[in-house]
C-alpha cells in the first residue's frame, strides 16, 4: 500500500494535489498542533473539505497533544483512520476503542526513539502501527534504518497471529529506502516528497509500489 503525504504536496491546490494520485491506497494528513511537535500543519477544517473532494481513505497522522481529546472528531469527521502517537496519548486504549466507536480504524505511532516492546499489549487494540523512521515534525527528512528493527518485531508478531494490524512506516520513504522497509516487513508506505515532488505523482506512486512489491518478503517465509 502506498499512502502519498500531502505535507509535500501544494497546499493552495489540495484537490488538485489529491487527484493527481488516483491510485493511491490511502492519502496520509499530517496534523500537527505546535506543541507536540515543532511545526503547524493542516486541522480538522481542512481534513473535512479534503473529504469532500477524495473517495480515497484518509490516513490522519495526529502529532499533537492531548489527542484524547480531539482525534474523536476526525474519526466522527468521516477519516478512514486516525493516528495517535504513545507518547502523547494518556489513555491509549480507551482511545482506541472511542475511534472504532466513531466510526474510524485505530492507529498508533512510536517515534524513532520509542521501543516497541512496552506497548504490544495496547497493540492489540489497534488496527495500524505507524512506525516513524524520522523525528516527527517536517517533511524531507532522512529515513533512520535503524527503526526497521521494530518494524521486524511487529511483522513477526502479526505474521504469528499476536497482533493483527497493518505495519505503516513514514518518513523518508524513496525508491531506494522503500526496499529496505519492504523487506523489513512494512505493509503501508507513507512517501511525501518521492511523490510530490515530481513531475507525475500518479506515476511516482506506481512506482513505489512495484519496488515495494518486488522486495516484500513473503509472509509465509
Amino acid at each position: 500500500m502506498i499512502a502519498p503525504s500531502i505535507l509535500s504536496a501544494d497546499f493552495a491546490n489540495l484537490a488538485a494535489e489529491l487527484a493527481a494520485v488516483p491510485s493511491a491506497d490511502w492519502i496520509h494528513v499530517d496534523v500537527m498542533d505546535n506543541h507536540f511537535v515543532p511545526n503547524l500543519t493542516l486541522g480538522l477544517p481542512v481534513v473535512k473539505s479534503l473529504l469532500k473532494v477524495t473517495d480515497i481513505p484518509l490516513d490522519c497522522h495526529l502529532m499533537i497533544a492531548d489527542p484524547d481529546r480531539w482525534a474523536i472528531g476526525y474519526a466522527e469527521a468521516g477519516a478512514y483512520n486516525v493516528t495517535v502517537h504513545v507518547e502523547a496519548a494518556a489513555d491509549p486504549v480507551m482511545l482506541a476503542k472511542n475511534l472504532h466507536a466513531a466510526g474510524a480504524k485505530a492507529g498508533l505511532s512510536v517515534k524513532p526513539g520509542t521501543p516497541l516492546e512496552p506497548h504490544l499489549e495496547t497493540l492489540k487494540h489497534y488496527d495500524t502501527l505507524l512506525v516513524m523512521s524520522v523525528e516527527p515534525g517536517f517533511g524531507g527528512q532522512s529515513f533512520m534504518a535503524e527503526v526497521l528493527d521494530k518494524v521486524r518485531t511487529a511483522r513477526n508478531l502479526v505474521d504469528t497471529g499476536h497482533l493483527k494490524l497493518v505495519v505503516e512506516i513514514d518518513g523518508g520513504i524513496n525508491a531506494e529506502t522503500i526496499e529496505q522497509a519492504a523487506e523489513a516487513g512494512v505493509d503501508c508506505f507513507v512517501a511525501g516528497s518521492a511523490v510530490y515532488d515530481t513531475t507525475d505523482p500518479g506515476k511516482a506512486v506506481e512506482a513505489l509500489r512495484l519496488k515495494a512489491a518486488e522486495h516484500r518478503v513473503d509472509e509465509a517465509r
